[in-house]
């Protein structure tokens, strides 16, 4: 069963909603551990997070949807700071620090949050239209 159109395009855009915010979670964890060190002297950091996404086709809409698919963890290398008093240094007196960026990780977050606020407005609109819709059914009965 296909659904309205107009609820069609609101749920798809939902699915784009929750998708962002999968995406600001991911992001605002990797600001938050963007100074995080091994517990232990020579131990790896905090490893950044990444997501992507992926189209999963719904029968009540009867198109796809897009879903956040899991997280993985960036292969990229830690950066390497010499600090032989810090408690993570290891024999050499080197400390890992996360391969979190914290620049790369703001524009992210600027990208998923204008994105959710597009996928917002559609939802909006679509609502609004569905009530003009209603407001003109009533007037003409």
């Amino acid at each position: 069963m296909i659904m309205d159109p107009l609820l069609a395009a609101a749920r798809i855009a939902q699915s784009g909603m929750s998708a962002q915010s999968e995406r600001l979670r991911i992001v605002a964890e990797n600001l938050a551990n963007a100074s995080s060190t091994g517990q232990t002297p020579g131990s790896d950091p905090y490893t950044r997070k990444t997501i992507t996404f992926r189209s999963e086709f719904d029968d009540l809409v009867g198109q796809d949807l897009v879903r956040a698919a899991e997280g993985r963890r960036d292969s990229a290398s830690y950066r390497i700071e010499h600090e032989p008093g810090h408690p993570a240094a290891d024999a050499q007196g080197f400390v890992k620090y996360p391969n979190v960026e914290p620049l790369l990780e703001l524009g992210d977050m600027r990208e998923a949050n204008r994105s959710y606020l597009a996928n917002l407005q559609m939802v909006k609109n679509a609502r609004d239209a569905v009530n003009a819709i209603i407001d003109l059914l009533r007037t003409t009965s």
